[in-house]
């Protein structure tokens, strides 16, 4: 964030106009300023109470139960429970954090390498921000000015791609490397309380989105309703959640929204400076020259923001960069929210890439392996990523499935 910040007020100085100064304090609060951005803080709440209840056991128990006889079965529940915590925390970075520290001890237990653990666990993280709800893409409709909810209903498809194409590359590595564990024989009551308490998990992603697709209520309106149904839960229902641990929470929460904010604020100075300059414009001349043909236009893009995705932070790259290439995205004649979900496949890719992936960095924390180790072990895992990324950017009837049916297309 600092970064951005002065890199921003250092171009303020090369430009030699000290009278523009005063405007950066004004830019930073008008970039955090912002009604839909509170939904930021509550899913960022609502996601530290339901873990903090113990959610995130029910969710591996569940994917346990369905994929749990396939070679490689750790791996394949690894996956399952990142789609199903990814409507509930919509952080790439919590996921790793939650599913890595209970699913990566029990993976290395069973036999499977330690680096396999790691990389597939940061690997499926990913699909944390693209399955709804997003923090990434409440940051995304404020910043291009599109629907969240069309958004979020854009998400599912690539976000259960994703999913697929992973687990597709875990049974191939853990037939040939004899991955598997053998799973205990599991009663019907089991199989019945695991159902039970899963439900429970279940029902807030499901409230959320039903009540913003149908139109009952706002995004941010239902990141309020998902912090008020997390604590019921873990409070009264499961019995799991204590009030002594809701003033760590709350100050988890306050750090993590207050990191994202100053970032989207810094970001807006440079932003600013970008547009001011007509750098958006340039850029635009230059593709255009490249070539007229929207497909390798767009083709250009998906490299230029994976390499993005790979150095910069998720929420700054689209602050800055949205404004820049969604009017020129659908002015080739891409629609909106088709766009909008090309950009956060592509950024949140960067999450799980080499250098600076920092759900590589969360899983070597973790396993304590080193950097390097990992991201040999994840790239089999990116090339899948990659290439869903680019299934969904040139069959656009894929991602754009759902929102047609809700009526956002």
């Amino acid at each position: 964030m600092f970064v951005l910040g002065v890199t921003g007020v250092s171009w303020i100085y090369i430009l030699n106009d000290p009278d523009l100064l005063p405007l950066v304090a004004q830019r930073v609060f008008s970039g955090m300023f912002s009604y839909p951005l509170l939904a930021v803080p509550f899913f960022v709440l609502a996601g530290e109470l339901m873990n903090a209840a113990g959610i995130i056991h029910r969710i591996v128990n569940l994917s346990n139960l369905l994929v749990g006889k396939l070679p490689g079965s750790l791996a394949q529940v690894n996956i399952v429970s990142s789609i199903f915590f990814a409507g509930i925390s919509g952080s790439a970075v919590a996921d790793t954090a939650a599913i890595g520290s209970l699913l990566i001890p029990a993976m290395e237990k069973s036999g499977y390498d330690l680096d396999f653990s790691a990389a597939i666990t940061a690997a499926s993280s990913v699909i944390g921000p693209i399955i709804p709800p997003s923090i990434i893409m409440v940051i995304y409709a404020y910043s291009a000015g599109v629907s969240v909810g069309g958004l979020f209903a854009a998400g599912f498809m690539p976000g259960i791609l994703i999913g697929i194409g992973l687990m597709a590359v875990s049974y191939i590595i853990s037939v040939k490397r004899n991955y598997g564990t053998k799973l205990p024989r599991i009663s019907k009551s089991y199989i019945s309380n695991t159902i039970k308490e899963s439900i429970i998990a279940l029902i807030m992603p499901l409230l959320i989105l039903g009540g913003i697709l149908s139109g009952v209520f706002t995004a941010t309106e239902a990141s309020a309703i998902a912090v008020g149904y997390a604590f019921f839960v873990g409070v009264f229902v499961l019995k799991t959640l204590k009030l002594a641990n809701l003033p760590r929470l709350l100050l988890k929460t306050s750090l993590t929204t207050s990191i994202v904010l100053l970032i989207i604020g810094t970001a807006s100075i440079l932003s600013w400076v970008i547009a001011s300059e007509g750098i958006p414009k340039l850029l635009t001349q230059f593709l255009m020259n490249i070539s007229e043909n929207p497909y390798i236009i767009i083709f250009m893009l998906n490299i230029f923001l994976l390499i993005v995705g790979m150095f910069m932070d998720t929420s700054a790259a689209i602050i800055i960069m949205a404004p820049i290439f969604a009017p020129f995205a659908t002015n080739l004649g891409f629609h909106p929210l088709h766009f909008g979900i090309i950009m956060v496949t592509n950024l949140v890719i960067g999450l799980a890439t080499p250098p600076v992936g920092l759900c590589i960095f969360v899983a070597s924390d973790i396993t304590k392996l080193s950097i390097e180790d990992i991201s040999k072990a994840i790239y089999p895992f990116i090339i899948v990523e990659i290439v869903v990324l680019f299934i969904i950017t040139y069959f656009p009837s894929i991602p754009m499935l759902i929102p047609k049916l809700l009526g956002y297309y």
